[in-house]
């Protein structure tokens, strides 16, 4: 081999190299395990709006009050329906662990001054009456998808990568999902849902901020395709660092109500 084509090969290999997407470099697992794991602090505390429309754009509205604690891993999430009356001391527990056990759940139902425990067979029932469900809740580990990079989009002017991520055992409807992730910050702009090829809901990030320098979703929203409606979820009064006790977190919290 003489050395005109040694150089055209050493420029090719080079020139393929440089045409190689920038994602090459990083895996689908990777980026999620960034998402998961990005600072969310320790602690938090939130009012929350929920606006629930029907097809027919009628809009329920929905009041909330949410804390939330992370310690080794474990997300602890409450939450309790302040308004309306007939929703009002309705409390949301949610404990997410960072292997791949399934989340604990548990909803206070002050009508039958009763907590009931969310089976796993009910993770995809709707949260509430809401377009969320109650696995949408959680902070699903990335263990349990497998998850691959398709492309690249930018969104909102925003460089992103499009994983795609497909359940390690199926245990609902939903086959697989794509997710928008911000390269800078690592967070989700966009996801959608599908069952099999068909596209059955979207979530969009309408709004975050950056507050005590951790990013913040304040503004989502998760539209139904076949049924027409859609849930928006607005954040307000957010604040970091209230040292929570972890008592708070358990099911007499959830008889006694937002106490806290």
């Amino acid at each position: 081999m003489n050395n005109v084509t040694k150089k055209t090969i050493s420029f090719l290999i080079l020139l393929i190299i440089t045409l190689l997407p920038t994602w090459s470099a990083v895996s689908g697992v990777e980026i999620m395990q960034k998402v998961y794991q990005r600072d969310t602090g320790d602690d938090m505390k939130a009012n929350l709006t929920m606006e629930i429309s029907n097809s027919r754009g009628s809009t329920r509205e929905r009041s909330i009050v949410q804390i939330r604690s992370v310690e080794d891993g474990i997300e602890k999430k409450l939450m309790f329906f302040t308004a309306p009356s007939d929703v009002k001391d309705t409390g949301f527990l949610s404990i997410s662990y960072p292997s791949d056990k399934d989340d604990d759940q548990l909803i206070y139902l002050p009508a039958l001054k009763r907590v009931k425990r969310i089976a796993a067979g009910n993770k995809n029932d709707s949260f509430m009456g809401s377009d969320f469900t109650y696995d949408d809740m959680g902070a699903r580990n990335p263990k349990k998808d497998t998850h691959t990079i398709i492309r690249e989009e930018v969104v909102n002017n925003v460089d992103c990568y499009v994983v795609q991520s497909i359940p390690v055992t199926q245990e609902g409807s939903i086959t697989k999902t794509l997710n928008w992730i911000a390269k800078e910050g690592s967070f989700g702009l966009k996801k959608e849902f599908y069952e099999g090829e068909t596209l059955v809901k979207t979530l969009t990030i309408n709004e975050s901020t950056v507050i005590d320098s951790i990013i913040v979703i304040t503004d989502m929203t998760m539209k139904n395709i076949d049924k027409g409606t859609q849930t928006r979820i607005t954040l307000k009064d957010v604040s970091f660092n209230n040292n929570f006790s972890d008592s708070l977190f358990s099911e007499r919290q959830l008889k006694i109500g937002p106490r806290f």
